[in-house]
């Protein structure tokens, strides 16, 4: 692709991409064992625009779980979390999730799409929602969920360079997952698989 990333680029192949169909799991056996009854639930993948600063650089902003949590302590994740039934929709799930965990404004949050659901082995089956952020925002954890906010770059995180497999013994398996290292954050398990998953995405815009 001779175009660089943008946010122009974002729109315009999110409008007129097919989402596939799909996941690519970390753990190909999440899939089949997970099948029947899950736990809906929504993340936003939030990709800022820092064009003002530097028009070709966007960044994807992560937050870090709290300790304290008794599942995915200290994980690196997207905001979200389970859809409530006052919730219209994913993405309004999304939203909401974001301004909890964050107070990420919904107004400063433009939607493109969503990637196809990811089910993990926990049982939950999320809907990821893409969306632009258009600074300034100032990201406001809340301490009982988040207990860190950082942004990487879409770039390092969309070059299969980064993309490596990992494993380890969980209840009595062996499971495989997605790592995305990048300085001294470790991304891994849903979240990898689901930039993973944006990766292919967008990979079909840029061949």
């Amino acid at each position: 692709m001779s175009e660089p990333l943008s946010s122009a680029w974002l729109r315009r192949h999110f409008a007129t991409a097919a989402t596939p169909a799909e996941s690519l799991y970390g753990d190909e056996g999440t899939l089949a064992e997970r099948a029947g009854a899950s736990t809906p639930a929504a993340v936003l993948v939030p990709i800022v625009d820092r064009g003002a600063e530097n028009p070709a650089q966007l960044t994807v902003l992560l937050t870090v779980r709290a300790p304290h949590l008794k599942m995915h302590s200290g994980q690196v994740s997207f905001p979200g979390g389970r859809v409530d039934p006052r919730d219209a929709s994913p993405e309004a799930a999304a939203l909401r999730e974001a301004h909890e965990e964050i107070g990420l404004d919904a107004g400063r949050v433009e939607l493109l799409g969503r990637l196809p659901d990811y089910r993990t082995g926990t049982g939950y089956r999320i809907t990821p929602v893409v969306g632009i952020v258009m600074p300034p925002f100032d990201p406001r954890p809340d301490p009982g969920e988040v207990s860190e906010v950082f942004e990487v770059p879409l770039a390092a995180l969309l070059d299969p360079a980064n993309h490596r497999r990992d494993s380890r013994e969980w209840q009595g398996r062996t499971r495989h997952f997605f790592v995305i290292a990048h300085e001294r954050h470790y991304i891994w398990g849903a979240t990898a698989g689901m930039l993973v998953n944006l990766y292919r995405h967008l990979e079909q815009g840029r061949l």
